[in-house]
């Protein structure tokens, strides 16, 4: 009764809060399993966010499910278990529709799951729980949760947002803002960084607002000058910031300190300023324009990551090609794109003149090839230089190492492929790497020389 099997769906933010139930469970004598057949408790900790999400989360629930069913034919106990933000926002339903379903706990429960499994275990009746109002760090630990099977540890450094855009559910499923106080986050960065994690992303669902609820205004600057003062700490990254708090010092301080990757992440969500007013964004047009400029002029060798969405209630043509000259212009070295789905409980989701779904998708398409052509040239631009590339796994083949730069953060960007010139090149090592060939999406290079 004491093996439990965990599957965590959906963005890094979602995948720190199953490290945390993972590490408190482990540590009251609950024994992990990759086999989910051979587990007591099936717990999948699930997205919310758009309609893909929620999905990939019903699909999830429904294997769970059937392995349950198979479990209990072999006379094994089994309970499952929803968490995350699928439960926080329909836990009810999913009591209703999946009778197969224990216990559900929202995203302010996540601290409970060990008291929650004792008591399933005790024969109590959970069903029909529900999750309390959302906004909780009270599950965050202090870095011994970080898998110790990767190379980089995500660092939340705040839960909710208090933005309130038009399409964003998060508000309603994480609560307001809510950050971490810095001597907290400052001491699980020294726990990561003597654990030996050689990268470490620092995540929020709104980055650079951090500390705002707590200190009276944005502090990731001063975060980042303590942060960069902690002996051995690997390349900082920066995830999820918004540009109209993006400070001239914050720019100087990242483009001075080579421990902060010249990596920003910027989803600026279009660039139509009808339709950013209507979403509730804060940037214009000629806004983004200049901050991107100004940090390009600053920050050297900068890659940017955006993302943009299409199909927004009230966006005609020509909103939609204000946004591909804008990205024409630009040219993001990296973006994704998504298609607008309406979520309940969000403003968006009562708004008229929604452009027809295959529009929408077309335009995806449109926005999609575009970027396409823009990452080609941008890698192609890469060929040539060298670049530190930190050694991560090794390809099927079993013939290149695979990496990352500072340019590349993980699960969403390209892969560098590197064929080792010196016998002692091992995974986790640093290496000089120089490019010899790009595609549009990964880059291939040879190792220079082990750099560290």
């Amino acid at each position: 009764m004491n093996n439990y099997y965990m599957l965590s769906l959906g963005c890094p933010k979602n995948e720190v809060d199953a490290e945390c139930m993972s590490y408190a469970l482990s540590n009251s004598a609950f024994n992990f399993v990759d086999d989910p057949y051979m587990a007591n408790f099936l717990i999948v900790n699930t997205c919310g966010f758009i309609e893909s999400a929620k999905e990939e989360a019903i699909s999830a629930i429904l294997d769970l499910a059937e392995i349950k069913e198979s479990n209990l034919k072999e006379n094994r106990t089994t309970y499952l278990i929803v968490t995350g933000c699928l439960g926080q926002r329909y836990a009810a339903d999913i009591y209703q529709e999946f009778p197969e379903v224990d216990l559900v706990l929202g995203t302010a429960q996540y601290d409970e799951i060990v008291d929650s499994v004792k008591r399933l275990q005790q024969g109590q009746i959970l069903k029909d729980t529900l999750p309390g109002s959302p906004g909780s760090i009270q599950h965050l630990l202090q870095g011994e949760q970080a898998a110790a099977d990767r190379l980089y540890a995500y660092l939340k450094i705040a839960e909710g947002c208090s933005n309130h855009c038009a399409f964003c559910a998060i508000p309603g499923i994480r609560g307001p803002l809510l950050s971490r106080p810095m001597e907290d986050v400052i001491a699980e960065a020294e726990v990561l960084t003597k654990r030996g994690f050689k990268e470490i992303i620092l995540i929020a669902q709104d980055t650079t607002r951090y500390g705002q609820d707590i200190y009276g205004e944005p502090c990731l600057l001063e975060l980042l000058q303590s942060l960069i003062e902690i002996p051995d700490i690997g390349l900082i990254r920066l995830m999820y910031v918004y540009g109209d708090v993006f400070s001239d010092q914050l720019i100087d301080f990242i483009a001075d300190h080579p421990q902060i990757a010249a990596y920003i992440d910027l989803p600026i969500q279009h660039a139509s300023d009808k339709i950013l007013q209507s979403m509730g964004r804060r940037d214009t047009n000629k806004q983004l324009r200049e901050l991107i400029a100004k940090l390009r002029s600053k920050i050297h060798n900068l890659i940017i990551r955006t993302t943009v969405l299409v199909g927004f209630p009230g966006e005609t043509e020509q909103d939609f090609e204000e946004l591909k000259q804008f990205i024409k212009d630009i040219k993001f070295d990296r973006l994704g794109c998504f298609v607008f789905s309406p979520e309940e409980g969000t403003r968006a989701y009562k708004m008229s003149e929604l452009p027809p779904r295959e529009i929408a998708e077309a335009r995806y398409d449109q926005i999609m090839s575009l970027q396409k052509i823009i990452s080609l040239t941008k890698n192609q631009e890469r060929i040539g230089r060298i670049y530190q590339v930190l050694l991560e796994d090794i390809s099927t083949d079993g013939l290149f190492f695979v990496g990352r730069s500072y340019g590349e953060a993980p699960g969403i960007d390209p892969n560098i492929y590197v064929l080792a010139q010196a016998e002692d090149i091992k995974i986790g090592d640093i290496v000089d790497v120089k490019i010899i060939d790009a595609d549009d999406y990964d880059l291939t290079g040879v190792s220079v020389h082990e750099f560290t």
